[in-house]
Order: structure tokens, then C-alpha cells, then sequence
């Protein structure tokens, strides 16, 4: 493939990632709090300092006020709503939600309620998507909200796992919505799923563990979940970034 054929989106969890995908040539970054949770809203002083320091790659960031399921109540669409204003009083690029319905359809009235709040911003469907009973029905819902794209494993654990359905939907898609294959996409494997897919867009973290400064651990205390490395910080890496993309053009 040539580089203009296809897009990378890099899962960022903060400033340090967004710099390090930029510096290894990503297209876009969405930015992400709480990863262990699967992704949450950032702050406002994050989505602030990778706008300012991200001049060549877009900034996604997602909305997602807490883990756990994405059947929200009113006062967490609230929420949202606020979060996408401050998004746009930010100068992002774009943002990524979804919201479903108790019964695994998507919820059309708050994702249309959230999609008039995001109006003129790039907006992804991420990977609720993947927890909808209907993967061909929520692809036909998606379209009619209006969504650009949808971030999807293929209903699986790993994009590398969820290969056939991502195809499928990609035929079903006919260019009318842009499918980007995400969880656990790697330098080893993004190869693979482009050719069993035809996928052109692609999202991936790339971090790699590097060792707190800390000199002192208080070994009997966690600040997270228990047994957690917290001795470590995981950040996205220019050099996994750049290899990655490189096994698109080989």
C-alpha cells in the first residue's frame, strides 16, 4: 500500500503519547483517560496541551464518562454534552462516543442528541459498537445517525480474532461508513488484517512500559487494583508507531 491508501489512529493516554505518534508519522491520536477502563474522558488541562502540541496529527478525543456499560442516564448524557463543548472550545478535531439501549441496539435518540452537540466535528462510533446484539443492524443505525466511522474489534476480544466479521461489515459498509479495526492491532499482525479485510483504517496504541523515577514504593500500598505494576508507566513509542505503519508499505 502506498501511505496516502490508508490511516492510523493511535490510542493515546496522554500528552507523552500524542508526541510520540505524531513524531512516528500517525494520522490522528484519540485521547484517552483510564485506560485500564477501556478509555475515559481526559481533562480539560490534557486535551488542552496535546492541542497545542499536535501540528501535524489530528486530535480525537474520546467521551466516555465512566467504564463499564454504555447505557447512560440523562444526567451522564449531560455529561457528554458538556464534555463535546469543551472539545470544541478546544479547537479538537473530532470525538468518539456511543450510547446503547438495555436491549444492545443503539440508543438513536441519545447518540442523535450528542451527534447535533459534536456538528461540525469528526465523530466515531467506538467500540460499544461491539457490545450491540446486531452488529449488521447497528452498522445500518450508525449510518442513519451520521457517524464517519466505527471503531471495531469485530465483536471480538482482538481485531485479529474478529477478522471475518470486520470483512463482512466492510462489504456491507459499501463506502458508506469508514470501519477501523482496533484492539490489539500490532506491527506483527496489522498486515494480516488488512489483507483478510480490506480495512484502511487503523487503530492501535503502541506503548511500551518504561520505569517509574521513583527511588521509594510503599510496597503494601496500591493506589489502583491490587497486584498492578505501578512501577512502571506505559506510554506510546515513536519507534512501535513508525514499525507499524511500515508493515502497511511493505
Amino acid at each position: 500500500m502506498k501511505r496516502e491508501e490508508f490511516m492510523v489512529e493511535v490510542c493515546a493516554n496522554g500528552v507523552e503519547s500524542c508526541l510520540a505518534a505524531q513524531e512516528g508519522g500517525a494520522d490522528r491520536v484519540e485521547l484517552c483517560a483510564g485506560i485500564p477502563e477501556g478509555g475515559t474522558t481526559p481533562s480539560y488541562g490534557e486535551i488542552q496541551v496535546a492541542r497545542r502540541v499536535l501540528t501535524s496529527t489530528r486530535l480525537h478525543v474520546i467521551i466516555r464518562p465512566r467504564g463499564g456499560d454504555f447505557l447512560y442516564s440523562d444526567l451522564e448524557v449531560e455529561r457528554m454534552a458538556a464534555d463535546i463543548a469543551v472539545c470544541r472550545e478546544l479547537g479538537v478535531d473530532g470525538v468518539v462516543f456511543g450510547c446503547l439501549k438495555a436491549d444492545g441496539t443503539l440508543d438513536m435518540d441519545k447518540n442523535r442528541y450528542l451527534m447535533q452537540c459534536s456538528h461540525g466535528m469528526s465523530v466515531t462510533l467506538h467500540r460499544a459498537f461491539d457490545r450491540a446484539a446486531d452488529p449488521v443492524q447497528a452498522l445500518e443505525d450508525a449510518i442513519a445517525l451520521g457517524f464517519d466511522r466505527i471503531l471495531t474489534s469485530g465483536q471480538q476480544p482482538k481485531a485479529i480474532q474478529g477478522v471475518e466479521l470486520l470483512a463482512q461489515l466492510q462489504r456491507q459498509a459499501a463506502g458508506r461508513i469508514i470501519l477501523m479495526a482496533g484492539s490489539g492491532v500490532t506491527e506483527e499482525n496489522i498486515l494480516d488484517i488488512r489483507e483478510a479485510t480490506g480495512l484502511t483504517e487503523f487503530h492501535f496504541s503502541a506503548r511500551e512500559p518504561h520505569p517509574s523515577a521513583m527511588q521509594y514504593v510503599n510496597p503494601n500500598l496500591y493506589m489502583g487494583r491490587p497486584g498492578a505494576n505501578e512501577a512502571a508507566l506505559d506510554y506510546t513509542t515513536s519507534r512501535r508507531v513508525a514499525a507499524t505503519i511500515a508493515r502497511l508499505l511493505s
